[in-house]
């Protein structure tokens, strides 16, 4: 019988660029290690913050995400939403192009992530504040 965990997790409010947050996830839900196969999706409820998978080794890595998205999304540009601050509507479409959610599948009770893969929280605001995930898990727990 397949079993469903779901839980929501707040993470910290973080600066502007891309934090891994593998560790928090996978803390969040220790139920991971019960599930023989399966996959877990993580969905951000933000507009103006995203989730990626990319290399978590080398921080470079980090810095030259913020610097590509920052040039294909300038904050110059002549955006008409502008309430909310000159980073905002850039935020929104960056987090349109780079996703609201992952899916990861689960085997032998850990992530199937590659050796070099992490997952990142994408923060685009300048001041995003405390950002909230949905992690949703379904699988077949190992046999007892």
């Amino acid at each position: 019988m397949p079993m469903w965990i779901q839980r929501i997790l707040r993470l910290p409010p973080v600066r502007r660029g891309f934090h891994l947050v593998t560790g928090q996830i996978v803390e969040s839900v220790p139920e991971i290690a019960q599930i023989q196969t399966g996959w877990m999706q993580v969905f951000i409820q933000h507009t103006s913050a995203s989730l990626t998978i990319n290399e978590n080794a080398d921080p470079d890595v980090r810095h030259d995400f913020e610097t590509a998205m920052n040039h294909a999304v300038p904050e110059t540009l002549p955006y008409v939403h502008t309430i909310e601050g000159p980073d905002d509507m850039p935020a929104h479409v960056k987090a349109s192009m780079m996703g609201a959610s992952v899916m990861v599948p689960i085997g032998g009770g850990r992530l199937q992530l590659g050796t070099w893969q992490g997952i990142y929280l994408c923060e685009h605001r300048d001041q995003g504040g405390s950002r909230s995930v949905v992690v949703t898990i379904q699988g077949e727990p190992a046999a007892s």
